[in-house]
Parts: C-alpha cells; sequence; structure tokens
C-alpha cells in the first residue's frame, strides 16, 4: 500500500497533526451534540449503545485486517501491542455500549466523523506497527525495554482510571431519577472530566510503549478531541450546580494542570 511507504506515511502523520491542533482550536467554538449534549441540530439520531458500537467496531476491524495481512503478524512484540490496542476497542465496542443506562441518543453525523477518524487511527497505529517500523526494531527483547515497561504501567492506569470513572458516571442516577449530579470519587477529586483523563493517560502510554509518531499523534489527537469538551463539561457544571461545583475546584482534565 502506497501510504505505507516511509514518505507517504510521514506526510500522512503530519497531516494529521495539524488536523488535531485545527480540531483543538475548533472545538472551543463548537459543542459536539453527544452525550450529555446531545443536540438534534446534528441530525437523526441513533440509541447511544447502537451509535458506540458502529462508532467504534470499526477500528478494531480494520487494526485486525492490517495484522492479518502482514508479514510481522507471527513477531512478537508487534503482536503485544496489537492486543494491547485491541482490548481497548474490545472494550469500548463490545462491552462499554452495553452498559450504558438510560435512553440518550447519538446523531449519525458524530458517528460517522467517529469512524472516519477511527479508521484513520487504525491506518496510524496498524501501519506504523505492521508495515513503516523499520525491520527488527520491534524484537522480542522490546518487550523488556524501559519504554515498553513504562508504557504499559502508563497504558493500564489510564485504562483503569477511564474503565472506573465511567462506572461511577453509570451510577450517579437510581432507576427513574432523571436529575444530573456531580461525579464524585476516584479522579473525580482532581478533574471534572476523569474519564477523559483516563484516556489521554491510556494513549500517552501507547505512544510510549511504542516509542513511535503515530503514538504520539494519536495521544496529541485525544487531547485535542477531548479536551475542549471537558472544558465545556466543566462550564456546565459550573452553571448547573454553581458554589457547590465551584467549591471542589476541579480542573477540566489534567489533575492540578488544566
Amino acid at each position: 500500500m502506497t501510504l505505507f511507504q516511509p514518505e507517504y506515511f510521514n506526510m500522512f502523520l503530519i497531516t494529521m497533526a495539524a488536523i488535531a491542533v485545527i480540531v483543538f482550536v475548533a472545538l472551543h467554538y463548537v459543542e459536539a451534540g453527544y452525550g450529555i449534549m446531545y443536540s438534534r441540530q446534528w441530525g437523526p439520531s441513533v440509541p447511544n449503545r447502537t451509535g458506540w458500537v458502529l462508532m467504534e467496531a470499526p477500528v478494531f476491524v480494520v487494526m485486525a485486517v492490517l495484522w492479518i495481512l502482514s508479514g510481522r503478524r507471527s513477531e512478537a512484540a508487534p503482536v503485544v501491542m496489537f492486543l494491547l490496542f485491541e482490548l481497548h476497542y474490545f472494550q469500548r465496542s463490545f462491552i462499554f455500549p452495553f452498559l450504558i443506562k438510560g435512553k440518550s441518543r447519538m446523531p449519525l453525523s458524530i458517528i460517522l466523523m467517529g469512524i472516519t477518524f477511527n479508521t484513520l487511527n487504525a491506518l496510524m497505529q496498524g501501519g506504523w506497527i505492521f508495515y513503516v517500523s523499520p525491520p527488527g526494531l520491534y524484537q522480542v527483547s522490546w518487550l523488556w525495554s524501559w519504554q515498553f515497561i513504562a508504557g504499559t504501567v502508563v497504558f493500564f492506569a489510564g485504562m483503569a482510571i477511564n474503565i472506573h470513572s465511567d462506572h461511577i458516571i453509570r451510577h450517579l442516577r437510581r432507576p427513574g431519577d432523571t436529575k444530573h449530579y456531580i461525579p464524585r470519587g476516584g479522579m473525580f477529586r482532581y478533574v471534572s472530566s476523569a474519564n477523559y483523563f483516563g484516556e489521554v493517560v491510556e494513549w500517552t502510554g501507547f505512544a510510549i510503549l511504542t516509542w513511535s509518531w503515530a503514538g504520539a499523534v494519536f495521544a496529541l489527537w485525544t487531547f485535542a478531541n477531548l479536551a475542549p469538551r471537558a472544558g465545556k463539561i466543566r462550564d456546565r457544571y459550573a452553571t448547573e450546580f454553581g458554589d457547590e461545583f465551584r467549591r471542589l475546584k476541579l480542573r477540566r482534565i489534567i489533575p492540578y494542570i488544566y
């Protein structure tokens, strides 16, 4: 595939990084209409569970196809990286959606944008790991390199924070309750969007364990996509709960910093 020639792949990464910066700026002015900010202005919608499966499953499938077609599909280190990536997206595609409570909806326009990015991201991560990275870079010894060990610890820490924070959000209400509540406990003691903080940590860990520009661009995209949204969620909490929320002195997405 032409994309996986190093010169084209590098341009692909540069373009994706530049778009991430544009998205970061734009999302300070545009409110993505899903979840707590769901809006009918974003067009036709489907149930939230269906939307999450449709949006997240393609990256799981595309990454698997890239692995199957690769001549490196039996090399230990690339396979372990692949499995870590797929572990996240299996949880997000086939477990997380079916834990969602309530009858919220997701616009098809949001789903299509998610599918587009997720497919491009699979090409970034799978392309680097299985096609573009220099032959011999990811030998089995990589699995006990400091990058892999440190990155894997950070990756699983982020995943744990993300899953635990989602658990807290799901259990804010009792059956039949429609009120809004301030999430508390876990990393919500420090930030108002602890679930997003977990994702940023998780993909920062992936960037470290692969020690790649592809991983770094994905970590950048994660922050660029979620940080502005975390800011809007924090503003909404401040408006809705007033001094009760402001007294908590929570940051948006990065404890003590942002």
